[in-house]
């Protein structure tokens, strides 16, 4: 079983370029259809998480920038999807997609429905979806929604095609006994979907204290980076000029 809840072993260092990389997230395009989104060749990583979980928040704390994910004062009513680019601005390296909230009461049935379905969608068929970050309120643990959101790719987790990370949102509202109480039951949800192929993650996450956000920073960056396919690099052949000339005879 593939389910880890410790730190990425790359230290300081590694932290603070993960930061540096995803702080370079800047706004690419939005769509409230799927095939309105572009085709592109760069892995992607959506960010999923029920309304008032903390999705936008958690995402702006990432890339440190008060305003990359937009928040509407009214949950569930944002409903598109926000594509982001990350890395160099001639290079991309990947894309986040930020997917609309669910579970909001006051959003007409209809249009829950709808959004559900785009979602389901999304999860299970969209090529490039490299990554998942699920947010999940670390005071009221895993909803029934939060499942059902869960098992619309948890076939593609199983398999190690999509990989997971669930935060633990708002963990700074809870005292050390009940985070580890959360976490110990988010990984026994998170161990019906973790096989010997599944790459899970899960942290406890506090944008106010910023708890977990260096690993979470790694994380994404090693997903996208290793998802890139790099091409093959032969060494051309020596010129002449650079051949080492003869020893005496």
């Amino acid at each position: 079983m593939s389910l880890t809840t410790t730190p990425p072993p790359g230290g300081a260092d590694a932290t603070r370029a993960a930061l540096a990389w995803t702080h370079t997230a800047r706004f690419l395009t939005t769509a409230s259809r799927l095939d309105q989104l572009p085709a592109h060749e760069l892995p992607e990583i959506a960010f999923v998480g029920r309304s008032n979980a903390g999705k936008s928040t958690a995402i702006n704390t990432l890339a440190q920038q008060r305003q990359l994910a937009f928040a509407s004062k009214t949950p569930g009513r944002t409903q598109h999807i926000n594509l982001f680019e990350v890395g160099p601005r001639e290079t991309p390296q990947a894309l986040w997609a930020d997917l609309p909230g669910y579970g909001y009461a006051a959003v007409a049935r209809a249009s829950k429905l709808r959004w559900q379905e785009v979602m389901a969608d999304y999860l299970r068929v969209r090529r490039n979806l490299a990554g998942v970050v699920q947010m999940v309120d670390s005071r009221h643990g895993f909803t029934d929604l939060d499942r059902q959101l869960l098992s619309f790719v948890a076939p593609r987790v199983v398999n190690g095609e999509v990989k997971l990370l669930v935060l633990l949102t708002k963990a700074d509202k809870l005292n050390r006994k009940e985070q580890a109480e959360s976490l110990r039951r988010a990984q026994a949800v998170l161990g019906e979907v973790s096989t010997e192929e599944s790459d899970i993650g899960i942290t406890l996450f506090s944008a106010l204290k910023r708890q977990g956000v260096g690993d979470a920073a790694e994380i994404l960056q090693q997903w996208a980076l290793g998802a890139m396919v790099l091409p093959d690099f032969t060494p051309p052949p020596a010129e002449p000029d650079d051949e080492p000339a003869a020893g005496p005879a």
